[in-house]
Parts: structure tokens; C-alpha cells; sequence
């Protein structure tokens, strides 16, 4: 690979010049239907796809809207059907597409597809106080994963469709993740909380896996900055939330790395040798750091930015371009379940793996954002 670029002076590049860059290198790598896993209606191409439906609302540009809108036409027929995995959180997040593609173009099939994946939160399985579970092969297991992967898409249903049941569901859930999963010591949370105790990784007494996950901690902290974006005004539990979102950004920094402003893949173990720095987790949490301030909860916000743009500072320089100059996102871990530290640390790396560079595309926006005050919002 080469850092070189004839289109982007890193220098002078903005956060918004970035996520154009990591867009446009996909867009004349893939068509939609080819965006890896190909023909499946999957998260990884709905958090890349968010993120570039968050590019083209704060520029105009129409190609980001369209090509998410191939995909989706690709897989949602005129009728609204689809096919996706009926017993997992994970199918429901790419549906935030929907939304957005409904309000600008007003074809009934969004809703209808919406309507399916909102019908999940019925049929999915649960813990004794009602948690559900990250997939059916993962019983009595709550992900943190599944925060972002569910909620911000049924907070954006029920503003949308007038549904507010929905919100105390989402407020549920994640009480209950605070409530099982989070450390005292650090204020970080635990991957996973396996309510029966069953397996290999789950503590006897409390039920956590062991570890602090990057990727994990990161969509945790998007989905909070995200409930604040879509919570009406006024909603009783916006206090509450922008204070867990505050606390829980703040928790971040003691481990950030000093020199080059990334986060480790095992958060709280920066110190061992076999331990590395990750981009996507970075990018989520510079993310969380960006709409803590955005929110006015930030309990330092100069201290907020100064640590996001230095870690923003730190991500950019690991950002690659091919022989051909499009833009490579390299040290991201593929997709991973709960387990040990080892589990962990020897996940293979990938190159501009969709959730990773959906991740950055999202963390430029919010920076851009967090520079010269444009919001742009989930949905």
C-alpha cells in the first residue's frame, strides 16, 4: 500500500474529505448487491450504509443516497418482503436504512419491511426479566452489541410511526445492561452477560464475560449518542441517558493511548505485547466523545475535544491508499463472540471490513460535526 493520494492532502484534509474518500473507494469497489456478505440483509452493510446516508444528509450529494437505496431495492421487493435470520438482533439494524429512504421517496415497501423487522421485538427470545437474547444459538446471553443493534432502529420506528411502547422496550434493555454488565472499578462494560451461567467465559457469581471488547464498549456508546439524537424533547429518561453517556465517555479516556491517541482491542490491557490498537473501536468512541459534547453532557468538554481530535489525529494517519489510491482502512478485528482474552486478542485483521469502515465514515461526520456545529442524526 501507499499513503498516497493525488485527490487528499492529509494535511489539509477535513473529517468530511475522509468519510468522501472511504465512501467513494467502496462505491467503485462494489456494486450494492456485491458489498460483502453479498445478497444478505446483514449489519455490516447496514452500519456502512448509515454511515454513508449521514455523508449524503450533510452534503446533498446524491450518490450516497442512491446507493444505499440499490441495496435495499435489491433486497426489499415491491411488496416489502425480505429474506433475513428471524432470531437475531442483528438482522434488525440494517432496517434504519428504511426510514430515511420512506421519508425522500415515499415508496410503501419501506414501511412494509419496516413492519416485519419491527415484528421481531415480539418473537424474540428473552431472559427471565425480559432482556433479549443476542441470537437463539446464544441463550439467556445479552451482547452489547445488541443495544445499537435493535434500539436506535425501534427509537426511529416509534417516532416515526407513532408507536412510543417501543421506547420503554429499548429503556428496558438497556437498564438491564447497565445494571448486569457494567465494572465499577473502570465505569466500562463487559461484552456479554450470560443469565444461566453456562458458559465457559461467564463468571459463577455474576454472569460477565471477562473482557472489555473495543468494538463492543463502542457500539454501547453510539447507541446511547443515538437515543439522545431520536428521544423526543421533554422524555423523562433524557436525563437519565445523557448522564450514562457522560459518565461512560469519561470512563473511555484513562485508556486511550498517549501516543497515538487510538484504543486497544482489549480496552483496559493496553500494556501487554500482545494486545493492539484498533480502528474500529477508535472510531466509535471518538463517535461517543463527539455527541457526549453534542449533548451537553460532557463532564469536560474542552477535554472531550481535545481527546477526540487527537485521536481523530492518530486514526487518520493509520488510514491507507492502494496502488490505485483508494482509501484501505486497515486494524480492524472481524466480527468476534464473547470469550477470554486470547479469544480476543487473536481475531484475525481485516482491510476496510464494512463495519470498520462504516465506523469511520460515522466518526468523520461526527467530527466534522463537533467542528463546525452540523447536526446530522440517526434516521
Amino acid at each position: 500500500m501507499t499513503t498516497m493520494n493525488p485527490a487528499l492532502n492529509r494535511i489539509e484534509a477535513k473529517p468530511l474529505d475522509w468519510a468522501r474518500t472511504a465512501c467513494d473507494a467502496l462505491i467503485t469497489t462494489f456494486a450494492p448487491t456485491e458489498l460483502p456478505p453479498a445478497g444478505r440483509w446483514h449489519y455490516h452493510q447496514g452500519v456502512f450504509l448509515e454511515s454513508m446516508l449521514r455523508v449524503w444528509k450533510m452534503t446533498g450529494e446524491e450518490k450516497y443516497l442512491l446507493y444505499p437505496k440499490a441495496y435495499v431495492d435489491a433486497l426489499v421487493d415491491e411488496h416489502g418482503n425480505l429474506l433475513f435470520h428471524r432470531d437475531e438482533l442483528d438482522s434488525i439494524m440494517a432496517g434504519m436504512l428504511l426510514f430515511p429512504l420512506e421519508r425522500q421517496f415515499g415508496e410503501p415497501h419501506y414501511r412494509i419491511a419496516a413492519e416485519k423487522l419491527r415484528q421481531l421485538f415480539r418473537t424474540l427470545n428473552r431472559t427471565s426479566e425480559g432482556g433479549f437474547w443476542h441470537k437463539d444459538k446464544y441463550p439467556y446471553q445479552m451482547w452489547l452489541d445488541g443495544l445499537y443493534m435493535g434500539g436506535v432502529f425501534a427509537l426511529l420506528y416509534a417516532e416515526r410511526y407513532r408507536e412510543p411502547e417501543l421506547i420503554d422496550l429499548v429503556l428496558q434493555q438497556w437498564r438491564l445492561m447497565r445494571t448486569h454488565m457494567t465494572d465499577e472499578a473502570t465505569g466500562l462494560l463487559y461484552h456479554a452477560w450470560d443469565e444461566a451461567r453456562r458458559m465457559p467465559w461467564a463468571d459463577p457469581v455474576t454472569g460477565c464475560s471477562p473482557e472489555f471488547w473495543g468494538r463492543s464498549l463502542g457500539w454501547y456508546g453510539m447507541a446511547l449518542g443515538d437515543f439522545l439524537d431520536v428521544l423526543p424533547a421533554g422524555h423523562p429518561a433524557r436525563e437519565e441517558l445523557g448522564a450514562e453517556l457522560g459518565r461512560f465517555a469519561q470512563a473511555l479516556l484513562p485508556f486511550q493511548d498517549a501516543a497515538t491517541g487510538l484504543w486497544y482491542q482489549v480496552v483496559d490491557k493496553g500494556g501487554r505485547t500482545d494486545n493492539w490498537l484498533e480502528t474500529s473501536c477508535t472510531s466509535l468512541f471518538l463517535y461517543t466523545l463527539a455527541k457526549a459534547v453534542k449533548h451537553g453532557v460532557a463532564p469536560d468538554p474542552d477535554g472531550f475535544r481535545q481527546a477526540a481530535e487527537k485521536g481523530f489525529a492518530g486514526l487518520s494517519a493509520r488510514m491507507a491508499f492502494d496502488a490505485d489510491g483508494r482509501f484501505v482502512m486497515p486494524g480492524i478485528c472481524i466480527g468476534t463472540s464473547a470469550g477470554d482474552y486470547e479469544n480476543y486478542v487473536t481475531r484475525p485483521v481485516s482491510e476496510n471490513d464494512l463495519h470498520g469502515v462504516g465506523a469511520f465514515v460515522l466518526a468523520c461526520v461526527e467530527m466534522e460535526s463537533l467542528r463546525d456545529g452540523r447536526d446530522v442524526a440517526a434516521g
